[in-house]
């Protein structure tokens, strides 16, 4: 009987039989394992190719975003000076004046209720009187922390810059990075003495360690960005030693511009419009009302009479879903009020181009892009100078302890903000950053918009908690007595066992 002979062709990986016969199956296996052997390295291999190149432009597109337009020998004057202007958007107006009319229902709501429950209108806003008071001592520190940038940060620089000799690391250079630490160190300890011993009210100490936190990562961006220019100068380069220290002009513009990524130059703008100054400032005060609306109306009716009584679970369940919508709508008021009237309004009149302070974080389906969108001047400097660095010096294999450490950093100063300011240690805020605020970065980064009702839904039960434990317990250390007057009852919550 005579054989028969198979005959196989392979198209796009496919076994084809063109003469009558049997398969052979071992073949048809090993190609197949082959095939998804194949077919897993080039899943492999592009993923890694994508993650090289997302960093590579992230990387591009952190310097290309502060490039200095140059034409010739002079700066480019930039007529489009936001590069995504949301507010100049029909729909965004529409919800801007909604929020206006929010207000001035608000404040209607406030001015009947005084004239039906007092029979007067009550008009001295005692709570924004009490947090912002003693601004006097709040200016005078403001004034010699900047003045300590001022002249003790650049004159130490540009001296160490222009004396030392090049090559390896000297004498010379360990002792400047000694004095750079004792100063920041200093920097960051002497203000928090002031704020206690002078009893500075809540507000007023937000806007001290808020200003004290900005001036540290702003000198550190010009330490960090302009130390490895003088590391790297030789004497066989042709530029002069002089010129490794920028000039005292730049770094001044930069001590005040909205920016906290240290650049020689800045795209700058031609003109200053005032009326636009002017509004902005406006709308910052504006939210200011706002606020104190909202706390007014919602929060200190509700714990400003805070006893043990409040310290079950059915009160806590009842006042952490009552300050879901009111904490929620103080979020909204300090990213409107400081991210773009404040930022905004320093930028027109320091004429500076880059304006994107803020994406549209609203529209996020993951919590990575909320926290790259929601503070872009925040995040480029975190992912400059802690990421990056940290990237450099670990490794590729350690991005996620990498992006550990930036969390870790941004959650501890969040804290350290409210711990100055309230003058307790209650660390709700770090526990929710390091806790679900970290973990929620690992979940699905798809499109699906219920992932962006998930992010809502998780703000609002963050806020709500947020705004009330913490009331609860700025209440309990005005209502119930000390039991402990010594350090633990400055660390250990005052409302859990209030009245016990």
């Amino acid at each position: 009987m005579e054989e028969q002979t198979t005959v196989k062709s392979y198209e796009n990986g496919e076994i084809k039989q063109n003469v009558a016969g049997k398969y052979d199956f071992n073949e048809q296996i090993n190609m197949q394992r082959v095939r998804n052997k194949a077919e897993k390295l080039k899943s492999e291999l592009l993923e890694q190719l994508k993650k090289d190149v997302d960093e590579t432009f992230k990387d591009l597109l952190s310097d290309v975003d502060h490039l200095d337009g140059q034409v010739g020998n002079g700066l480019s004057s930039f007529t489009s000076i936001n590069k995504r202007d949301l507010f100049e958007i029909d729909h965004i107006k529409t919800i801007y004046h909604m929020f206006a009319a929010i207000l001035i229902v608000f404040s209607l709501n406030t001015l009947v209720y005084d004239l039906i429950d007092t029979g007067t209108l009550n008009l001295n806003f005692e709570l924004i009187s009490s947090g912002l008071g003693k601004l006097p001592k709040v200016m005078y520190l403001w004034v010699l922390m900047m003045g300590s940038t001022l002249v003790v940060v650049y004159p130490g620089f540009y001296y160490w810059a222009t004396n030392r000799t090049p090559g390896s690391f000297r004498l010379l250079d360990w002792g400047a990075l000694c004095i750079y630490v004792i100063y920041q160190i200093t920097f960051l300890v002497w203000p928090v003495i002031y704020v206690y011993d002078n009893a500075l009210p809540a507000g007023s100490a937000v806007i001290i360690t808020t200003e004290q936190l900005r001036l540290m990562m702003k000198t550190h961006a010009f330490v960090r960005e302009n130390i490895t220019r003088v590391l790297g100068y030789k004497k066989s380069d042709d530029k002069k030693c002089d010129t490794l220290c920028p000039d005292f002009s730049k770094y001044l513009y930069f001590l005040f511009a909205p920016t906290l990524v240290y650049r020689d130059n800045y795209p700058r703008t031609a003109t200053i419009r005032w009326n636009y100054v002017v509004s902005n400032f406006g709308q910052t005060i504006a939210c200011l009302f706002y606020t104190y609306y909202i706390f007014e109306r919602f929060c200190v009716p509700v714990f400003r009479n805070f006893n043990h009584e409040h310290v079950t679970p059915k009160k806590l369940l009842l006042s952490a879903f009552g300050c879901m919508m009111p904490g929620t709508l103080v979020l909204f008021i300090a990213f409107f009020a400081i991210l773009h009237s404040w930022l905004n309004a320093f930028a027109e009149m320091l004429r500076f181009g880059d304006r994107l302070f803020y994406s549209d974080w609203w529209n996020s389906t993951s919590f990575s892009n909320y926290y790259r969108t929601w503070n872009i001047v925040v995040h480029d400097w975190l992912y400059t100078y802690i990421y990056k660095d940290c990237y450099k010096l670990l490794g590729s294999r350690n991005r996620t302890v990498a992006m550990t450490l930036v969390f870790l950093i941004s959650a501890i100063f969040h804290e350290y903000v409210l711990i100055v300011s309230f003058n307790f240690f209650y660390p709700v805020l770090f526990v929710m950053f390091m806790g679900a605020g970290f973990a929620f970065m690992f979940l699905n980064k798809g499109v699906s918009r219920g992932w962006n009702v998930f992010l809502w839904v998780s703000l609002f039960i963050g806020n709500g908690l947020l705004m009330c434990l913490y009331s609860m317990e700025w209440y309990a250390r005005q209502n119930c007595p000390i039991t402990n007057d010594n350090f633990l009852d400055y660390v250990i919550p005052r409302s859990w066992f209030c009245g016990n």
